[in-house]
């Protein structure tokens, strides 16, 4: 089993990584608790998969557990599905000496940790992360978050887990489609600050999808210690932190656009946005163009989305797509703010970034859908 320390002083935590990690996580949290008790939050797809092996493992250390199941999706990330869940956690009477444990992908992580950061002020939470996308990104850094009818995860919390519990045995039960959704944050971790992990994953992506277990560790390993690592210098997201959401200005305007829906899952999102962003840094001078070809390129090659016209339905025009954008978390003063590139490996962000020339890059890719 691999480790990764996330360096926050007196909230600092580990991030276990391999296999069996569920059916070992009464042992796991056993030492973190004060009383033999436990509150899980899931939904449904995941709890018909993973639930009573968890509460086995949690039975077998002497720590009795409940169980919320929410509906699956990103619909649940709401303010009706929150208060459901901190309602339950306190009929439940989980006090703040207690420890909930969020057994999930992203959706449920999010949730569960905001409803625990409100919980009597905080409580404590462990995240059990069964997606990629969980793994290698949301679980870690203890950003979570509803959204609003506004947009994406404008209403959250920093609350840091007390351990992250990453089991890649998990990896084997998702679809084709929300593994390769993951990947796309893998990809984003290459792309803004490791040009030799790209490379890598230009090689071993294909094994990654046909199950590799050493590969999946591999990248799961790196994924989260290039997270932590950025975690532990920008906690709340004043400076390095923001280089995480390469992609993601996009992404939250294209998720806005298609409902929240599975039109569009947020990693794909994230891959649809990353190749984006690479194509505006080519167009303002700021890496060769052959660098967008090749992170379309390596898309392509997994199999993903990888631009605007493989989104099936109708989106908004550009402008409509830019009036998205403004209710991002990330603009400032009103001035767009995104992660651009000047090469693969070598991101960085970019305040007030020419409104023109992010219509030009949205109008080309819109118009590559007729």
């Amino acid at each position: 089993m691999d480790s990764v320390h996330v360096a926050l002083g007196e909230r600092s935590y580990d991030v276990r990584i391999g296999q069996g990690l569920i059916d070992r996580a009464g042992e796991e949290i056993a030492s973190f608790l004060k009383r033999r008790r436990v509150a899980i939050l899931t939904d449904e797809t995941v709890a018909d998969i993973h639930l009573a092996a968890l509460t086995e493992s949690l039975s077998r250390q002497g720590i009795a557990s409940s169980a919320l199941v929410l509906p699956p999706g990103e619909a649940t990330k709401s303010w009706e599905m929150l208060s459901r869940s901190v309602e339950w956690l306190l009929e439940e009477r989980i006090e703040r000496r207690d420890v909930v444990i969020a057994l999930g992908g992203g959706v449920v992580g999010d949730l569960a940790g905001f409803a625990a950061a409100i919980l009597r002020r905080g409580v404590a939470y462990v995240q059990a992360p069964t997606s990629l996308l969980a793994q290698v990104d949301s679980s870690v850094g203890g950003k979570t978050a509803i959204n609003s009818r506004a947009g994406k995860n404008l209403v959250g919390a920093f609350h840091q887990p007390i351990l992250v519990l990453a089991d890649t045995d998990a990896l084997a039960t998702l679809t084709p489609r929300d593994f390769l959704a993951g990947y796309g944050e893998v990809v984003k971790y290459g792309l803004l600050g490791d040009a030799e992990f790209f490379e890598w994953l230009e090689d071993a992506g294909p094994r990654l999808l046909d199950g590799d277990v050493e590969a999946r560790i591999r990248a799961v390993r790196r994924s989260v210690e290039m997270k932590a690592e950025i975690v532990a210098r920008d906690e709340t997201e004043t400076g390095d932190r923001a280089l995480l959401n390469l992609g993601h200005t996009f992404c939250h305007a294209l998720e806005a656009a298609t409902g929240y829906s599975d039109r569009l899952l947020h990693g794909e999102g994230v891959a649809v946005g990353c190749a984006l962003a690479f194509e505006l840094s080519a167009r303002l001078g700021l890496c060769a163009q052959e660098e967008p070809s090749r992170v379309r390129a390596h898309l392509s090659t997994m199999g993903m989305k990888s631009d605007l016209s493989d989104i099936p339905g109708d989106l908004p025009g550009a402008d409509g797509l830019l009036d998205l954008m403004a209710q991002d978390k990330k603009v400032i003063d009103g001035r767009l703010r995104f992660i651009l590139t000047r090469g693969i490996g070598a991101a960085f962000v970019a305040e007030d970034v020419p409104r023109d020339a992010v219509r030009t890059v949205l109008s080309e890719a819109l118009a590559g859908r007729t």
